[in-house]
């Protein structure tokens, strides 16, 4: 799985608080801050309906198709209802246009183009045919949307990997798509976001006699250069750190390949850097221009051997843009293509629009506001015109905090031994979000306590309510609040401490 939240933060993001901040106050006057300890849990919660109601649900429709379900069955319908939405697929959508210049590095001649594979996967798909373990994290429902036992909406681009590679179709390609997982609650996550993964190969039984080295090189020449400064220190490979695949791959032929993919990436980061500097100096004529850096950082990934993470000094700062590496072997044994060996990549759509057009919160890609909207109009036809987005809000936010005990049958909750019903943060996020959905900018934890007797863990959160197109009143937000505190009763089971 390759990384999936790039490090690439905006910066300056606060929204500054108006007059209009007296519209909400804080609910702080009943607050018990956990580490009080005053007060112990009752007798453990009794297990939620709902989830009893979940188990009844014996179908499901998702984007026009009808899947069965069973007890693994996780998906919230604030989810369900967005799977159709494709925002990649969206023309003038920021995300649209960041990967249509992504695409736009890699000459059609190559690479095919995939952006509309269903987001309905196996767990073979997302997992196994990736070599992931059997007790990965990634495979938990507490990570995880699951339709049932067997299919998930896919965590990753890389679930359409081995399926691709089989097909074996062109030399290249460049899959893009909604991806799904259960995440934190903050201005640069959710829990559905976009990919592109690409990849490279070459057939030993093609090129010229045999040599994979040689036709790679070859290939390396036919690509453009830039005059972008690169930190490169690391040598191809590192017996230990960084290793070769041995029995696979030959030293030469992996070097080869890591210099192929190394340019091809550089191309990528300089052709968007490069615009997104085009479209700061639109914004301020004042923009301190810095030569663009890029440097390359040995990495790990579990399909990629060697593998390395691209950054690049944008701003004033090192910025995560990407993870690739040399392509495991057993991935195209195990697609039918053996004699195949070649490079991948995987990069956010998400965080690098956020970048490209200084989207300071990604909700906003969400947003069916025209006053978001109607700022990219024409950018699909004419990159040049690409600008950065101009706010068009400065709403206030309204912080309540929540505390509860854990039920007592939770190993979280005290219970030295763990069970299916066992706390994960993840649980909270996704009541908050079924309930108060793109109205909530943040959750934190802000304070825990176990108490010294009986051993309950209680918790308290902070949650931030913000609409990113108007202002919240006191009322509307304590009724978020009160229905939040009752969801997270009754699915979760935890106790209140109103």
């Amino acid at each position: 799985m390759w990384v999936s939240r790039f490090n690439i933060v905006p910066r300056n993001t606060r929204r500054a608080a108006g007059p209009a901040l007296r519209a909400c106050q804080p609910c702080l006057s009943n607050r018990r801050f956990l580490s009080e300890g005053r007060f112990a849990p009752t007798a453990a919660a009794p297990s939620p309906a709902s989830q009893e109601q979940q188990t009844k649900i014996r179908h499901i429709n998702i984007d026009g198709k009808r899947y069965e379900t069973d007890s693994w069955f996780n998906i919230p319908r604030n989810i369900k209802d967005k799977v159709p939405r494709k925002l990649h697929l969206q023309k003038d959508h920021p995300i649209y246009i960041t990967r249509q210049i992504i695409e736009s590095v890699f000459h059609k001649r190559i690479f095919k183009y995939y952006s509309n594979l269903e987001p309905v996967v196996t767990t073979h798909q997302n997992f196994d045919s990736l070599g992931f373990a059997k007790d990965h994290p990634g495979r938990a429902k507490s990570d995880t949307y699951y339709v049932n036992s067997d299919t998930l909406l896919r965590t990753h681009t890389s679930a359409h990997q081995a399926e691709t590679f089989r097909a074996n179709l062109s030399d290249g390609y460049l899959i893009s798509a909604d991806v799904y997982r259960r995440d934190e609650i903050d201005r640069s996550h959710y829990p559905i976001f976009h990919q592109m993964e690409g990849a490279r190969s070459w057939d030993r039984t093609k090129v010229p006699n045999g040599d994979i080295a040689a036709a790679v090189w070859s290939d390396l020449k036919k690509l453009p250069k830039h005059n972008v400064k690169v930190q490169d220190p690391n040598p191809p490979f590192h017996h230990e750190r960084n290793p070769l695949q041995e029995g696979h791959h030959s030293a030469a032929e992996a070097e080869a390949i890591a210099a192929h993919l190394k340019r091809s990436l550089e191309l990528m980061v300089v052709e968007i850097f490069t615009r997104a500097k085009a479209a700061a100096k639109k914004a301020d004529p004042n923009f301190v221009d810095e030569p663009l850096q890029v440097r390359w950082v040995e990495a790990y990934f579990p399909f990629t051997s060697p593998s390395w993470e691209l950054e690049v000094y944008y701003d004033g700062d090192w910025l995560e843009c990407l993870g690739c590496g040399v392509v495991k072997q057993e991935l195209y044994i195990n697609a039918d293509v053996p004699n195949q060996l070649g490079w991948a990549f995987g990069i956010g759509l998400d965080r690098i629009a956020m970048l490209l057009f200084q989207i300071p919160d990604i909700r906003l890609f969400w947003s069916q506001d025209d006053r978001f909207l109607k700022q990219f109009q024409g950018v699909s036809d004419n990159l040049d015109s690409l600008r950065r987005f101009r706010p068009f809000s400065k709403h206030p936010g309204c912080y309540k905090d929540i505390a509860f005990w854990l039920k007592s049958t939770s190993a979280a909750g005290g219970n030295t031994k763990a069970n299916v019903h066992d706390f994960h943060e993840n649980d909270i996020m996704e009541v908050v979000r079924s309930v108060a959905g793109d109205v909530v900018e943040d959750v934190k934890l802000v304070d825990q306590f176990t108490h010294p007797k009986t051993g309950g863990r209680s918790m308290c959160y902070r949650i931030n309510y913000r609409s990113l197109e108007r202002t919240l009143t006191n009322d509307e937000t304590n009724n978020f609040h009160k229905k939040v505190g009752r969801a997270l009763e009754e699915k979760l089971g935890v106790e209140l401490r109103w």
